[in-house]
């Protein structure tokens, strides 16, 4: 397993994997993604803030990183964070606990980076991710409402978020 930066070639992977994943979303929660612009992930991938797992030379997860979130985050936005988004499991590979790795991942990054926190959001109401998401290690900060959502995707629009930290030492 290797986890790399996602490169240009694999963007019509990425959205095949988001549709999946709302496909799957419907059928476990009454929200869902909305879709992305490819301009969003192909700025990510330029920028090496796309990501992906890799088992035997196949795309087993996708995630993308951010090192602000002020939108989200508001005044609890920290350059000492990365926050971790849209991570999407290729069906043939799930089950695998990949927020796990990813998180382990994200410590050794935080580390070589500087940043004292890992941090995610989920829709404020989603009982099972909330539970799941602590279960891995993040703490439940509480839950914002986005007063502007103007830059993020689509299903971000007047959304009430749960926020989740890692605190690094």
């Amino acid at each position: 397993m290797q986890i790399l930066n996602s490169s240009i070639e694999d963007i019509d992977l990425i959205f095949k994997l988001y549709d999946e994943a709302i496909v799957f979303q419907k059928t476990k929660f009454n929200k869902h993604w909305l879709g992305f612009e490819r301009s969003l992930v192909e700025t990510e991938v330029s920028e090496n803030k796309q990501w992906k797992i890799v088992i035997d030379e196949q795309i087993a997860c996708i995630f993308a990183i951010t090192f602000d979130d002020d939108l989200i985050w508001g005044d609890k936005s920290n350059e000492m964070a990365i926050y971790i988004h849209r991570i999407v499991t290729n069906q043939m590979f799930r089950g695998k606990y990949f927020v796990k790795i990813i998180i382990e991942w994200a410590k050794d990054f935080c580390k070589q980076h500087k940043k004292q926190f890992i941090r995610m959001d989920t829709w404020g109401d989603n009982e099972s991710l909330i539970t799941y998401y602590q279960s891995c290690g993040f703490e439940f900060l509480g839950l914002t409402t986005l007063n502007k959502s103007e830059g993020l995707p689509k299903h971000y629009e007047g959304a009430c978020l749960s926020l989740f930290e890692i605190k690094l030492s």
